[in-house]
């Protein structure tokens, strides 16, 4: 079946390859200083099983001019009312870097029986881990250069200089982002990470589990530290197993608003609460920890 020509959805949105049927719909989230179209191989990839919904981020590309909100709990707020109208039918969040970092904060942010069914974090240590807005102290030279667009812009001063102050936006807002135990989201998450990543390896991706009530994976596929760029498509084999597999449990009901209806993000994801570091995760208690353990250990892809 052939693809549709590109459309933007509104300010935040650009579908690639849109498709005639309503497919499982995946929303990407690009890694920091990335745009959409990073993920239009992926998109062309994946039809027609798959249509993916790219995020447009502000300050770079069509967005040039659009200002980032202020902190990350703003962008995840602003994110997740975006998406709230286009959440009708089977869909799922992949988003790698600092993507999926705010792919798995939108996905807590949305209601129960509103969230993504499948979520996939790519070349990104747990939310705990990102201390201070962080994993390791890098800046925007140091990203350009690791995640292998360094020589991609060496010989165009303007587009290095675009791509840094790209970067450079987006380590100002998550250096904002502090982490928040919760409960564990439903959907089921799938961490993946490339074999040649210089930023991090799958030894850094277990605890990713505890934050699922659903099923848990963990891939290494080859590659980088950025897997879908604008020249390759990524894990377009991964994502299209974990698609067709279905989800492995009964989904929650869906909201009684309705798929357009409003998302409460006041009530849903207290934004402005305090931190409270003396809470104990309720995975710390044994009974239950012994259950996820058992969960766990099941056959992984590694």
């Amino acid at each position: 079946m052939t693809a549709g020509r590109p459309r933007v959805e509104g300010d935040w949105l650009l579908v690639p390859a849109p498709q005639q049927h309503r497919p499982f719909r995946l929303f990407c989230f690009p890694h920091a200083g990335g745009d959409a179209t990073a993920y239009i191989p992926l998109a062309h990839a994946l039809a027609p099983l798959a249509e993916v919904w790219a995020l447009r981020m502000p300050a770079r590309g069509g967005r040039g001019r659009h200002p980032m909100p202020a902190t990350f709990d703003q962008l995840v707020r602003t994110v997740a009312a975006e998406l709230g109208p286009h959440l009708d039918g089977p869909f799922g969040f992949y988003g790698q870097s600092l993507g999926a970092l705010l792919a798995f904060e939108t996905a807590r942010a949305l209601p129960p029986g509103r969230r993504p069914r499948l979520l996939v974090t790519a070349s990104a240590q747990p939310p705990s881990a990102w201390i201070g807005g962080r994993p390791q102290h890098r800046d925007a030279e140091d990203l350009l250069r690791l995640a292998g667009m360094g020589e991609l812009v060496s010989s165009e001063p303007e587009l290095r200089e675009i791509a840094l102050h790209a970067i450079q936006t987006d380590l100002d807002v998550r250096h904002t982002y502090r982490y928040r135990p919760g409960p564990p989201i439903e959907s089921d998450l799938h961490a993946v990470v490339g074999d040649a990543d210089p930023m991090l390896g799958a030894g850094l991706l277990d605890d990713w589990a505890r934050h699922t009530s659903g099923t848990f994976g963990l891939t290494v596929v080859p590659g980088g530290h950025l897997l879908a760029t604008v020249e390759q498509r990524g894990p377009a084999e991964l994502l299209t197993s974990l698609i067709t597999r279905g989800p492995a449990r009964r989904p929650e009901p869906v909201d009684p608003r309705g798929p357009a209806g409003p998302i409460d993000l006041d009530h849903l994801y207290d934004l402005d609460r305090t931190d409270r570091l003396d809470q104990q995760d309720h995975l710390d208690q044994p009974d239950l920890r012994r259950q996820k353990e058992q969960q766990w250990s099941a056959p992984r892809s590694i």
